[in-house]
């Protein structure tokens, strides 16, 4: 109520709070709230200079964003096979598809778990290479010790309100060491503007509310407890799932994913969707179409093989995980799961 009543909605005092929060949590020095994950992506790019001609690497497998944002720039995204065992960018693919227009690598921590960013980090060194962070989907996911948002040049968050840290509407932040790039995105996310009505550059409006930044303020405090609460549904999912034609999600020793995500891989998905589906249990897949194959890309000169990407899009589906779950209904699910559809 209080930010309600204090009559300023954009770029206030909350926006301010929340920034100075989520870097502190994330670890980094800075935090420019935005209006989306795709537009603090594509800030990002804008604000490194990468447009036209440049080249971007990026996962094959991943969410459109990913790519939409670099293309959006005018820059070309360059897709890379991701790991079978973590369904992430395959570091040992990476080296070989850069080029002398490649000018940064985006790393997706995809479904929660961290790539290996000490490979990514090693090859971008090697090519005088950005590395810039999606953490869309990994809020307090922590790669040896260190958190996501923390381990590129720069990383870029959603807050779309099915993330673990959500918002009650959109939302984005970039957290960065950075403070040039910090105060160039301060510019651009606000008409190119540090005073009303003087525009410095061509400026963008992607503003994180103060309604919005006031929710994100309270939920932070809780995001730790409700990953913690995703991590207990997992190990109860590891547990009581026994089934040879499922492959389980995994995670390196290093890593210490946030779950946002809990992604089986079956050749019978759409057997076991059924199945579930009768029991109550609601599936998902994330994601059914691969971005090089989707009516957006489809039509570019490019022409992308992919088979690993496209075999994993055909094999997986989402099951439900979350704080809001109780252990009864992890059980229910784990033991629906474990019964081979009838044939």
């Amino acid at each position: 109520m209080s930010t309600l009543s204090s009559g300023w909605y954009v770029l206030g005092e909350q926006v301010e709070l929340f920034e100075n929060e989520f870097a502190a949590y994330c670890g980094t020095h800075h935090c420019i709230g935005v209006a989306s994950g795709l537009d603090a992506l594509f800030l990002v790019l804008k604000a490194y200079g990468i447009g036209q001609g440049d080249e971007v690497i990026v996962p094959a497998h991943t969410f459109i964003a990913t790519w939409m944002a670099v293309s959006n720039t005018g820059a070309a995204p360059v897709p890379i096979e991701p790991s079978q065992a973590t369904y992430n960018i395959d570091p040992g693919k990476i080296e070989a598809a850069i080029t002398d227009k490649t000018r940064a690598i985006i790393v997706v921590h995809l479904y929660g778990q961290p790539a290996d960013m000490d490979r990514i980090s090693e090859i971008a060194n090697k090519h005088n290479l950005r590395v810039i962070e999606d953490a869309a989907q990994a809020h307090g996911a922590s790669y040896k010790g260190r958190r996501t948002g923390s381990l590129g040049d720069a990383a870029a968050f959603s807050f779309y309100p099915g993330k673990n840290l959500g918002a009650c509407g959109d939302g984005g932040a970039i957290t960065t060491n950075d403070s040039g790039l910090h105060q160039q995105l301060q510019l651009l996310r606000n008409y190119g503007s540090s005073i009303k009505y003087h525009h410095d550059l061509i400026g963008y409006n992607s503003r994180l509310d103060e309604i919005q930044a006031a929710i994100l303020r309270v939920k932070l405090r809780k995001l730790d407890e409700w990953n913690t609460r995703r991590q207990h549904l997992v190990r109860i999912y590891h547990d009581c799932i026994n089934n040879n034609e499922l492959t389980l999600p995994s995670a390196p020793s290093w890593a210490s994913p946030a779950w946002h995500l809990y992604v089986i891989r079956s050749p019978y998905r759409n057997d076991y969707r059924k199945k579930l589906e009768k029991a109550g249990i609601e599936t998902m897949i994330h994601y059914p179409t691969p971005p090089h194959a989707s009516g957006a890309y489809i039509n570019t000169h490019h022409i992308f093989m992919l088979p690993i990407t496209e075999r994993i899009s055909s094999d997986i589906f989402s099951i439900p995980i979350g704080p809001h779950l109780n252990e009864n209904d992890a059980v229910f699910i784990a033991e629906t799961l474990s019964k081979k559809p009838a044939t």
